[in-house]
């Protein structure tokens, strides 16, 4: 059986930017069992709703959707079991210091697999409010509409 190499995601948490000013950022790894590591492999996730939580001094990926893997039996996983989180004690401790702060959350940004192995980002965020998210849509669209004028300016002088 060949190793596999490079990055290959899995699910991603686009809402996640839209709705935290995102601070530090820490790749961790999953305890997963082996119908949740088949059914990644599937693709098939969702970290949408998922949160972290402090749970006896370690940290937790709640909430986060891995569905069932199709071909398994009686072994099958919950799809939205709490999995445990691996990282260095240094990291938990410092994440979950700065997540005790008021207005502050530590939400999932992407699951992958590196080299064969299940992976999360996770970020400290920061609440956006209803303005700075306004701002935001209006700034990506500020952008789009630069580039589009862009681009028919290059396709008449062109």
């Amino acid at each position: 059986m060949v190793k596999e190499k490079g990055r290959k995601l899995v699910a991603n948490n686009k809402k996640a930017r839209h709705e935290f000013h995102l601070e530090d950022t820490v790749e961790a790894g999953l305890v997963l069992t082996g119908t949740e590591v088949k059914s990644l492999r599937m693709g098939r996730a969702a970290l949408v709703d998922g949160y972290v939580t402090d749970y006896r001094g370690e940290l937790y990926l709640e909430n986060a959707h891995i569905p069932e893997y199709s071909q398994g039996n009686w072994t099958n996983h919950s799809a939205r079991r709490r999995r445990k989180l691996l990282m260095h004690r240094d990291q938990i401790d410092k994440m979950i210091m700065k997540a005790g702060q008021a207005g502050y959350t530590i939400v999932p940004l992407s699951l992958y697999f590196v080299d064969g192995r299940a992976k999360v980002e996770i970020a400290l965020g920061k609440g956006k409010k209803l303005h700075d998210k306004r701002q935001t849509m209006r700034e990506r669209q500020d952008q789009m509409e630069a580039q589009r004028a862009m681009s028919n300016h290059l396709k008449k002088h062109g």
